[in-house]
């Protein structure tokens, strides 16, 4: 499987703006994007004119990379989008929000999203008491999500997760209880429930023709 090894700021820089790739340290003087808000490349200061086309495409990007997709994944969740009732592009970032990794991690029982990915991978993730490692995994309305209850390692780490992610929001959809470190999904989201300022029109205008 393709994997990015790059440095991860460049892609907050890229798309000229925060992705969150980095957990807290993007909420600190240290991002990348607050010191150098330009694109990243030797002439990359240079590019000034963009294309209908290339303001569609960046879009499109900046929605993979915050969900940490690849090209062929994303397709597949357009055409699942696209069959589904409703706005097609209100049924993507639902998609999109519903998948595993990004559950752990809006509950704030990871430090970033690939800590959440790293965490699910590695089995130490259970959705109603039974094991999953796959982070694409789409939860439901009623799903219990909690780290395994037999790996005390694991829920020291997810507890102190919490402590350190208390000052963020937990979504209106997710029900955690930090008590017992574990999120109950309560609801399917809404459009209102995206922290991301995507444009998912635009998305949905370069990849319907």
């Amino acid at each position: 499987m393709a994997r990015y090894i790059d440095a991860k700021c460049k892609l907050c820089r890229r798309e000229g703006m925060k992705l969150f790739l980095k957990g807290q340290r993007c909420f600190t003087d240290k991002c990348a994007v607050s010191r150098r808000d330009y694109p990243p490349g030797v002439h990359a200061q240079k590019r000034t004119k963009v294309t209908d086309y290339g303001v569609r495409m960046r879009e499109k990007q900046k929605l993979k990379r915050i969900y940490g997709v690849w090209e062929k994944q994303f397709k597949l969740y357009f055409r699942e989008a696209e069959r589904m009732k409703g706005n097609t592009g209100e049924n993507l970032m639902a998609l999109l929000e519903r998948r595993l990794d990004n559950v752990v991690l809006a509950s704030g029982f990871a430090l970033s999203r690939n800590h959440a990915r790293q965490l699910v991978n590695h089995g130490h993730f259970t959705v109603n008491g039974k094991w999953v490692d796959v982070c694409s995994f789409t939860v439901r309305p009623g799903d219990v999500v909690a780290p395994h209850a037999k790996q005390e390692k694991i829920r020291k780490s997810v507890a102190e997760a919490l402590e350190v992610n208390k000052s963020q929001p937990v979504p209106a959809w997710l029900e955690v209880n930090r008590d017992n470190l574990s999120a109950r999904v309560v609801a399917m989201p809404r459009r209102e429930d995206v922290p991301h300022p995507i444009q998912e029109q635009l998305i949905i205008e370069l990849c319907s023709k």
